[in-house]
């Protein structure tokens, strides 16, 4: 029998796979109330209680690079991704749990300054990192990140509680994070070009990375958007469906639509693009709004809320309505400024083992 790549199936395409594999494990766990498919699994642990738990794992050379990714930041960065995904649940941090694979080039001092960001940042999330494993690492750093949140019955979101005629919302500004990388990694260049050809390394080379400082900041430390699940919280808002924009609009919106079997619509006119990355944009001579659909690593939020609940979030103009919840026979749609329909389905956002 012919092996097959991973990369003909994609990221997602394998686990799909690995989810059905591992539904024969479910049988006996009743208390589990969703496994593989949502931004966390979900768990009961009282009659109104639910837990939900994530993991993130961050590779060195996939996704960070120490030449420009400071071990402080990357610190606060493998919090704040998984915090994110806490929040895509409507659900509050509780507890972390840290693994690291290391280098033996590392040393003490490095991998204090790595902790010193996670425990920075789980500061601010209020949250506990309470340990975790260590080990050695044949090639570069590897950093996981397990998490719990709490939530109940009456607030927790999934990706599966859109309906038709629901509104798509986004949170922030969008594109941030694709356009500080492409800045970070064109400088990598003009200094590893210099480097190579021997020439004397000088800063006079590299750009003024203060005029970026947004676009970079939105890529090397991310802000998981916990100040929104306390607005919800307040206001008794409950999203009917939510996920954080790890990998871009089109992808993360595609995995609502279809958990949830409905198409969607949203209009380009009403994507919250940042400033700075329409400037990056311009200056690199690339499209903003590809970034934005498919760029990732936003870590806003991309939820459903029913038209009555349109009031409640007027008041925060860091919530954008961009688009409707449609039938599923619709599609999933972008019109765009010239009044075009393009099929979301074909701009893939960002997989890990896709060619």
């Amino acid at each position: 029998m012919p092996y097959k790549a991973i990369s003909d199936i994609g990221e997602f395409g394998l686990i799909d796979r690995l989810a059905k594999l591992v539904e024969p494990t479910l049988a006996g766990t009743p208390a589990l109330v969703k496994g593989i498919g949502d931004d966390c699994a979900v768990y009961r642990i009282s009659e109104t209680s639910l837990q939900v738990a994530t993991t993130d794992l961050l590779a060195e050379q996939v996704h960070f690079d120490l030449l420009f990714s400071p071990l402080r930041l990357l610190g606060g960065k493998c919090i704040s991704v998984n915090v994110s995904d806490i929040c895509a649940m409507n659900a509050l941090p509780s507890y972390a749990l840290i693994s690291l694979a290391v280098p033996s080039s590392f040393t003490i001092e490095m991998v204090e300054e790595l902790y010193t960001g996670m425990c920075l940042a789980a500061s601010e999330y209020g949250l506990a990192i309470a340990g975790g494993d260590t080990s050695l690492s044949r090639s570069g750093l590897v950093v996981t990140v397990s998490m719990t949140g709490e939530t109940s019955d009456d607030r927790i979101s999934m990706r599966s509680g859109a309906q038709p005629g629901d509104l798509i919302c986004v949170t922030g500004t969008l594109g941030a994070a694709a356009a500080g990388l492409k800045v970070l990694i064109r400088e990598k260049h003009i200094m590893l070009d210099h480097l190579s050809g021997n020439e004397p390394y000088s800063m006079n080379i590299m750009a003024n990375l203060e005029e970026y400082r947004d676009a970079i900041g939105r890529q090397l430390l991310p802000v998981a958007r916990l100040d929104i699940i306390k607005f919800f919280h307040e206001k008794n808002i409950v999203p009917g469906a939510m996920i954080d924009i790890s990998d871009g609009i089109s992808s993360d919106l595609r995995h609502i639509c279809n958990s949830s079997g409905t198409g969607a619509i949203i209009h380009e006119s009403r994507i919250p693009i940042n400033s700075q990355a329409r400037d990056i944009a311009d200056e690199l001579q690339e499209d903003v709004i590809t970034w934005a659909l498919g760029g990732g690593e936003d870590y806003e939020l991309l939820f459903t809320l029913p038209p009555e609940f349109a009031c409640a979030i007027e008041e925060r103009k860091d919530i954008s309505v961009i688009g409707e919840i449609t039938e599923k026979e619709t599609g999933i749609l972008l019109t765009d400024i010239y009044g075009m329909t393009i099929n979301l389905s074909d701009l893939a956002g960002y997989d890990h083992f896709r060619r």
